[in-house]
């Protein structure tokens, strides 16, 4: 049995419409990517110590800096919490 996190694929339909569009050449599995980031916040590890079934660190840092900065994650959540009832400030 794992430890891994995983996203459920139910999940995952909530999650992509908030993906970008891919550019060029395809994107590593958005799954495994996300199921590492959230698996690396929620237990508070350096990514470097990311569990190799997620993939390499450097992917899991990548993906969570650029979508980070381009403010995806945080309409991720604004999206989430409004298809709940609540408001945006």
């Amino acid at each position: 049995m794992s430890d891994l996190f995983w996203l459920t694929d139910e999940q995952m339909a909530k999650l992509s419409p908030f993906f970008p569009q891919s550019h060029g050449k395809p994107r590593v599995d958005d799954k495994r990517v996300l199921s590492g980031i959230i698996f690396i916040n929620r237990n508070g590890l350096r990514w470097r110590d990311a569990p190799k079934g997620y993939g390499p660190h450097k992917t899991l840092y990548s993906r969570w800096k650029r979508w980070s900065e381009k403010g995806i994650f945080a309409r991720m959540m604004v999206g989430l919490a409004t298809e709940h009832g609540e408001k945006r400030p």
